[in-house]
C-alpha cells in the first residue's frame, strides 16, 4: 500500500473502529503478567470506543477483572497478504458496565451482533467498554501513526437528543428506507447489493451491515446533533446516491 496525498490517519482509524466486528484482545495474566491473546467480537459505543460481551468463565475476562489494561487489534481483513491491509492497536482500559450504560451497550452490541441475544443475558456474561488511551495505526509503507483518543473518538457534546432517538431512527430506516440504505451501500460506498440494514448512528455517521458482508460506515458530510439534522443529511445522501452512476 503506497502513501497518498489525501491519506488522513484519524479518518482511517475512525473507520476501522466503526467497521470492525472482530478483533484480537490482549490481556495480562494475574501474578505473572504474561500476555494472553484471544479472539473477540466487537461493537462500538456512540463515540466509537469498543464494546465487548465476554464471559466470566473465559480467561480473558478473569484477566480484565484483575487488571483492566488491555490492547485490542482491529484490521480490515483485506484479501491477499493481510500485512498489506490497515490495522489499529487500541490500548486502554476495559470497564464493566452496569445500569443505564449496560442497557445502551447491550442494545448497540446486539444491533451489530443479533445472534448474541441468545446468551447476552446469561449470568456469567458482562458488557465491557474499552476506554482508549492511545491508538497505533499501521496502514502500509509510510503510514504508521500514533494517535491520541481525541483524534479518533466522536465528540458527543450537545448530541443528547440524537443519541436518545437513535434506536427509533434505526428502526425507522430499517422499516421504511431499505432502498436508501442499499443506495448508500452500493453507490456511495461501492459495496455489493444486499439486504443492507442500519445498525447504529451517531453525530459523525451511519453504521450498516448485511449478512455475509463486511460492515460499512457511511460518514456524514457534516457533524449532526439533532434528529431533524439527521433526516436532512440522510435525504441529501440519498439524492447524491441516486445521482451517482452505478459501479
Amino acid at each position: 500500500m503506497q502513501p497518498t496525498a489525501n491519506f488522513t490517519a484519524s479518518n482511517l482509524a475512525r473507520s476501522l473502529l466503526r467497521r470492525s466486528r472482530q478483533g484480537a484482545l490482549a490481556t495480562l495474566m494475574p501474578g505473572s503478567g504474561d500476555p494472553y491473546c484471544s479472539l473477540v467480537n466487537v461493537a462500538s459505543y456512540y463515540d466509537g470506543s469498543p464494546i465487548l460481551l465476554i464471559s466470566r468463565l473465559a480467561v480473558h475476562t478473569k484477566n480484565v477483572i484483575a487488571d483492566s489494561r488491555v490492547s485490542l487489534m482491529l484490521d480490515e481483513r483485506a484479501e491477499g497478504d493481510p500485512l498489506e491491509g490497515s490495522r489499529i492497536m487500541v490500548g486502554g482500559t476495559a470497564e464493566e458496565a452496569g445500569g443505564e450504560l449496560r442497557t445502551t451497550l447491550r442494545r448497540r452490541y446486539l444491533n451489530a451482533h443479533p445472534s448474541a441475544e441468545s446468551f447476552a443475558d446469561f449470568n456469567d456474561f458482562s458488557f465491557f467498554r474499552i476506554r482508549p488511551t492511545g491508538v497505533h495505526l499501521v496502514a502500509g509503507f509510510g503510514r504508521i501513526v500514533d494517535l491520541k483518543p481525541e483524534k479518533i473518538l466522536t465528540s458527543l457534546e450537545g448530541a443528547d437528543a440524537l443519541l436518545e432517538s437513535e434506536q427509533n431512527a434505526i428502526d425507522h430506516m430499517n422499516a421504511d428506507h431499505l432502498d436508501s440504505l442499499n443506495l448508500y451501500a452500493t453507490r456511495l460506498l461501492g459495496a455489493k447489493a444486499a439486504d443492507w440494514r442500519c445498525t447504529g448512528c451517531d453525530p459523525d455517521g451511519l453504521d450498516m451491515s448485511a449478512e455475509k458482508h463486511d460492515a460499512l460506515r457511511l460518514d456524514f458530510p457534516r457533524r449532526i446533533a439533532a434528529l431533524g439534522e439527521l433526516r436532512v443529511v440522510l435525504k441529501e445522501l440519498a439524492e447524491k446516491a441516486r445521482a451517482t452512476n452505478q459501479p
